[in-house]
């Protein structure tokens, strides 16, 4: 009988008692198909790192809402006096052996010296480039924040450190940061896993912040489905001031249009939700998929003018180019 190593808990609407499942399930490609878009891949190369780069020095704290980015779907949030990390990811290549897989196009927006006290990570998921162990180690011991991510994750973490204290939550769950934040663990159409026996056996999610200043909505990773999800977010939660959302890694459609959206698919979630204004991030630093480094935000430059929508209200952000805002 299969087993789950990572989280053994009750039956629900998403976990079958061994793999939890998304409300619209993204299909399982087979090897055959991985090797041939692996494959080609290869021949689609994207620039050398280029050594001038934007380069974040944040503050120890603020009352406003500040967002940098420090790469790829890895962010510092600042707001109402909290220090926030999102699936921090240091690592120079992303895989699961060290100085192999994708490198890294573009050093961190935020080097991790000019990181101010972090007092909490949050984890969308477990893929390697959400979830980079070493770095999670590192900060724990710098810092000693909470950490908070989706069920099973713990025992992933706990198989690099078994001492580094994790709180995990289904979706529908929250956690209090503080007396006047919240995060609030939401579905999306994504899935889970580090190696070829593992899928589905933790859980993924998107993330909600609210507090009495306003509404955040991040999203690691997740196709657009039947869009369901970031309605309910709005129906929930309102429509958020802030809507963080990926637009990169999704060539060929036909491969990654279950997992991952598109810049156009990015905007209908952004009009979904009711978000006052979007960020885009999960491009530019890690080549996972076909599409040149700075397709993205040409492409998310398009589809807005496709629909009318100002510039400003749907923006990509690049490492180290730090947003602040009133917040509310």
């Amino acid at each position: 009988m299969a087993r789950n190593p990572f989280y053994q808990g009750p039956l629900s609407d998403h976990f079958d008692g061994v793999r939890f499942h998304s409300p619209w399930e993204p299909p399982t490609h087979n090897l055959l198909e991985i090797a041939w878009m692996n494959a080609v891949k290869a021949t689609k190369f994207w620039p050398v790192q280029i050594a001038e780069q934007r380069r974040d020095v944040p503050p120890e704290r603020t009352r406003h809402l500040r967002i940098s980015l420090i790469g790829h779907a890895s962010f510092l949030l600042q707001l109402d006096g909290i220090n926030l990390l999102i699936d921090p990811v240091y690592a120079d290549t992303m895989g699961p052996v060290p100085y192999a897989g994708p490198k890294r196009a573009q050093p961190p927006g935020v080097a991790f010296e000019d990181l101010p006290r972090i007092d909490a990570i949050l984890i969308t998921h477990n893929h390697y480039d959400h979830m980079d162990l070493p770095a999670i180690e590192r900060l724990f011991r710098r810092f000693h924040p909470r950490i908070i991510a989706p069920l099973g994750n713990d025992a992933v973490i706990h198989r690099r450190d078994p001492h580094i204290p994790v709180e995990t939550y289904d979706w529908g769950e929250h956690a209090l940061l503080t007396e006047r934040l919240v995060v609030h663990l939401v579905p999306s159409f994504h899935w889970s896993g580090r190696g070829v026996a593992d899928r589905r056996m933790t859980l993924w999610a998107s993330l909600v912040l609210t507090g009495e200043r306003g509404v955040l909505y991040h999203v690691g990773d997740t196709g657009y489905g039947d869009g369901s999800i970031f309605r309910q977010v709005r129906e929930r939660f309102g429509p958020p001031d802030v809507a963080l959302l990926p637009i990169g890694a999704y060539e060929p459609r036909w491969f990654m249009q279950h997992q991952h959206v598109d810049p156009d698919e990015a905007i209908r979630i952004m009009l979904d939700t009711g978000a006052a204004r979007a960020f885009g991030h999960h491009w530019g630093t890690f080549q996972m998929t076909y599409e040149p480094q700075e397709a993205p935000p040409q492409e998310l430059a398009r589809a807005l003018a496709a629909r009318g929508l100002p510039s400003e209200r749907f923006q990509p952000l690049s490492p180290g180019q730090p947003v602040e805002l009133d917040w509310r």
